[in-house]
């Protein structure tokens, strides 16, 4: 099968093609750099599919043309995720998430692709109060962060209506993911904390936390079992931030933070830094960041993944274990036995 992909060269979507790959598709990856793509060329040495790198971007419809034609499949994963940027970076995300998706999935429809897959997430809910809600969970209150909001529309006003109106598009839902290779905000608390430098964690932060390989193979379940107009959360086991790093000191002896902060003195805190956001905090300490951790409980259901598409994510502990592994093999220290 010929696989278009966006996203390729991002943390979940290079273990997406290395799936592919080693299943025997050919992969046709969009870059926008293609000094990016060597991490994708080096996965395919080996596997018996084969990959082509094209040149584009999808805020471009036309540039992505070219390499999406003769397609069997398309997998959107491409997407704007900065937790913490400001209002300086509203105009990229909606360029980006919304209007890029949108371009996809209209040269999708275009080309007549016979089935595509879109990442959404789990943030299009914002925080769900403590709920485990479903696919069928409709948020329409405002947002914790640019990216939640964004993604809400590229969900909401463009992906659910062109299914609707017939686009062949299965889209799921991942909630946390976390592993080796990570890129974003929680990798860097890992290593943070291995460190000794992470004075204190959120009392009530809750995600569903699944290892980035299990949400690239629900991705080509979703491909290959998913029903065109459904949606999947690709969800893993429940854990609140501050219980997966005891988790962690249980795993690697590393001390986790005593300190809890509750809601309201993030909010506080929030609220007080935003008389700042001129003077270019660091991520961690910008207001968004400290609302998106003051009260966020980004939870999800899976169970209808698990049900139709055979989803199996690992348990917590044993993901944890193989991140630690590696994070603390690249800082220099030993895991222990």
């Amino acid at each position: 099968m010929r696989c278009f992909v966006t996203g390729g060269t991002g943390f979940l979507g290079v273990y997406l093609i290395r799936e592919l790959l080693a299943a025997g598709h050919e992969v046709v990856a969009l870059v926008r750099d293609p000094a990016r793509g060597k991490v994708l060329t080096a996965a395919a040495a080996g596997a018996p599919g084969h990959i082509d790198l094209s040149n584009g971007d999808i805020t471009d419809k036309e540039s992505m043309r070219a390499g999406m034609s003769g397609a069997d499949a398309v997998y959107h994963l491409a997407a704007w995720y900065k937790i913490g940027a400001g209002g300086a970076g509203a105009r990229t995300a909606e360029r980006i998430n919304v209007e890029g998706t949108r371009n996809v999935l209209e040269l999708m429809r275009e080309l007549e692709i016979a089935k595509g897959v879109y990442t959404s997430t789990l943030a299009v809910n914002s925080d769900t109060g403590g709920k485990l809600v479903d696919e069928d969970h409709d948020y329409q209150g405002s947002h914790l962060s640019i990216y939640d909001r964004t993604k809400w529309r590229a969900h909401h006003e463009v992906a659910v209506p062109m299914m609707a109106d017939g686009l062949p598009l299965v889209v799921v839902m991942p909630g946390l993911v976390y592993g080796p290779g990570d890129t974003s905000s929680i990798r860097r608390t890992i290593r943070k904390y291995l460190r000794g430098k992470l004075p204190m964690l959120p009392k009530l932060a809750e995600y569903c936390w699944a290892h980035v390989a299990d949400v690239a193979h629900g991705h080509v379940l979703a491909m290959e079992k998913g029903q065109p107009g459904e949606k999947y959360i690709l969800a893993g086991e429940r854990c609140r931030l501050a219980a997966a790093f005891e988790l962690m000191e249980e795993l690697c002896g590393v001390k986790a933070p005593k300190r809890r902060a509750g809601p309201g003195l993030l909010r506080f805190l929030s609220a007080f830094m935003q008389a700042f956001a001129w003077a270019g905090l660091p991520e961690d300490y910008q207001p968004e960041t400290l609302r998106v951790i003051a009260q966020a409980t980004y939870l999800g259901n899976n169970e209808k993944a698990r049900r139709e598409l055979g989803y199996e994510p690992r348990p917590l502990r044993e993901g944890l274990t193989e991140t630690l592994q590696v994070e603390m093999q690249d800082l220099g220290m030993a895991y222990p036995v």
